[in-house]
């Protein structure tokens, strides 16, 4: 119910070709801002774009712009697909946000651009044309979908962009307030994006899209895909530069990994194989993939159990075949520290093994087309025997390692600053006003788990009505009723189960709610609105405008605070003057 935006207020001047804003290692773009002379430029943007990356209606309103700007991909089955494979990531993916970010939002655009990537506030835009581009493999689109949330989670892309703000400093000035009841961050994004020019993707950093990859291999890998599937995905894109694009300016096949020109990212090649050896590393080093010539050999301990090749050079199946293999043996001596646990049985003339996970469907497919299942069997067999205890102690090290430093940034979260945390609970309201049932339940959890969260009844009214957005009345009503009774005199719990009691259908109870915050608190303008709402819904034409009258005095006059209808009675000559502003904006659009 409370909200606190951010309006950015922007002067640019563009030069003639506009490039994707490029990400950058932090550190490293500190000490050049640093020789520049405008690294305090750097640091005062960085703080202020971390700022609108905690922001939900700067969440809501880039994904708003990008399917307006780009469209809407229609494919019903791109859009299911990447559902899927974002929810598995974001429910199940081993990884803690910052107080500071937001949970993660994603939408499938229209572009044709075999592209993806992560705003500040983690909103993850991924165009048609890479999914269709990596032609829907869920663990390709888990490896690259894991890619860019590392670089939310690192926060990657707010310092991307406060390094293009301090580099263009002289074509551009930058300045945001905290302002009441503002309903729009007021940024192109679009425009913004395209603020660094081609001087910066000479300077772009390598080791960023190294750490991306990394950390989105381990990210995706704790979800249940595949841990081939980075490698896959590396391989797809280089044979998508090499075969497919039409579309030149979209990447620079001829980058030299020494040499970044166009492309804002490092040599596939490269990129290949480091996620090659992540794979291997993974699974203690007994799987290893070897390519020759268009063929690609997987073995165990050095004994080849499989391989796979390519009919013609412009063909990459083998490559995928051998990734997913391994990647699927990888994640076996990964998870399972006994021979035993493999479950190999005999199935018919067969032998079968491992469960039905989706990561092991191509390892345990290919085993079966080509009877590899005894073979299989003895060499993994023989793997453990000869194993050597570091090996699996140094596995065990690893997933501690990783688990403890994700322990830590939820430590820092749960232990931020009361700023902090009522942070996270504001956030989880306007996720709320938003419809983002789930989001605001996410967020709430967050906010109540604070140790110095500085209002919990009104957490408590919050997730009441979350619940309610998401179904769950019975549950809202308790939280919302338990809210009210621990603090009688915060009006916003009583709004909150106004509108909860609204949802239910119980609006009579509803309004009474809504003078007890009147009661409350005569000048708060929230409380008229939602009343003048549901008076309108119940046909209380009379009703509804006296209310609508006090939003527009509290609101001091603000005309897009009133639907145009109750304008037309409150002050006609605003109201003329919206409808003409409005159809000239439409005219302008659409030209």
């Amino acid at each position: 119910m409370k909200k606190i935006f951010n309006a950015l207020t922007i002067f640019v001047t563009v030069a003639a070709i506009l490039l994707p804003a490029k990400v950058f290692a932090a550190d490293a773009w500190a000490i050049a801002a640093e020789a520049l002379g405008v690294l305090a430029a750097y640091q005062s943007a960085l703080k202020e774009i971390l700022a609108l990356g905690n922001n939900v209606y700067a969440q809501m309103d880039v994904r708003k712009q990008d399917m307006a700007k780009n469209g809407v991909d229609k494919n019903k089955r791109d859009v299911e697909v990447v559902d899927s494979v974002m929810t598995r990531l974001v429910n199940n993916g081993q990884y803690e946000l910052r107080v500071n970010s937001l949970p993660f939002v994603w939408s499938v655009n229209d572009s044709e651009k075999f592209n993806a990537g992560c705003y500040p506030m983690n909103y993850i835009s991924i165009n048609r044309g890479l999914v269709r581009g990596l032609n829907l493999d869920e663990n390709q689109l888990a490896a690259v979908l894991a890619h860019e949330m590392t670089h939310g989670l690192a926060q990657h892309s707010a310092k991307s962009y406060a390094q293009a703000v301090a580099q263009q400093l002289g074509a551009m000035l930058i300045g945001m307030n905290i302002e009441n009841n503002s309903r729009s961050s007021h940024i192109d994004w679009g425009k913004f994006a395209a603020m660094v020019d081609y001087s910066i993707a000479k300077n772009i950093n390598v080791p960023v899209e190294y750490e991306a990859d990394e950390g989105g291999f381990y990210l995706m890998t704790s979800a249940g895909f595949n841990p081939g599937g980075g490698a896959a995905a590396m391989n797809r894109l280089g044979y998508y530069v090499r075969y497919e694009t039409q579309d030149f300016l979209e990447f620079d096949a001829q980058d030299k990994p020494s040499e970044q020109t166009f492309s804002d990212h490092p040599d596939t090649d490269r990129r290949e194989q480091k996620l090659v050896q992540m794979m291997i590393d993974y699974g203690g080093g007994y799987v290893t993939v070897r390519k020759h010539e268009r063929a690609y050999r997987v073995s165990i301990n050095g004994r080849e159990i499989f391989y796979s090749f390519n009919t013609a050079d412009d063909d990459n199946s083998a490559a995928i075949k051998a990734y997913y293999f391994a990647g699927g043996l990888s994640k076996a001596f990964h998870d399972y520290d006994t021979v035993d646990e493999w479950n190999f049985r005999k199935v018919g003339n067969q032998i079968d093994f491992l469960n039905d996970e989706p990561a092991y469907k191509e390892l345990r497919e290919l085993s079966s087309l080509y009877n590899l299942g005894e073979k299989l069997q003895a060499m993994v067999t023989d793997a453990y025997r000869r194993e050597n205890p570091r090996t699996r102690q140094r596995i065990h090290e690893a997933d501690a390692e990783r688990k403890a430093a994700w322990e830590k940034i939820r430590s820092e979260a749960d232990n931020a600053k009361v700023k902090a945390a009522k942070a996270l609970r504001v956030n989880a309201d306007a996720y709320n006003d938003h419809g983002q049932g789930e989001l605001a339940l996410k967020e709430i959890e967050r906010a109540m788990r604070a140790t110095n969260q500085d209002n919990m009844p009104e957490c408590l009214a919050i997730r009441g009505r979350a619940k309610a957005i998401c179904g769950d009345y019975d549950g809202a009503l308790a939280d919302v009723n338990s809210a009210c009774e621990q603090d009688p005199k915060n009006l916003y719990n009583f709004l909150n189960r106004a509108d909860v009691r609204h949802m239910r259908g119980e609006t009579n109870l509803a309004l009474e709610d809504i003078s007890h915050a009147i009661s409350l608190d005569e000048k708060n303008f929230i409380s008229y609105q939602l009343q003048a709402e549901i008076l309108d819904e119940l046909g209380r034409k009379d009703d509804a405008l006296e209310s609508y009258r006090k939003v527009y005095e509290l609101t001091k006059k603000n005309p897009r605070s009133v639907p145009l209808e109750y304008l037309d009675k409150i002050n006609p000559k605003v109201a003329e003057k919206i409808r003409k502003a409005d159809k000239e904006a439409k005219s302008n659009d659409e030209n």
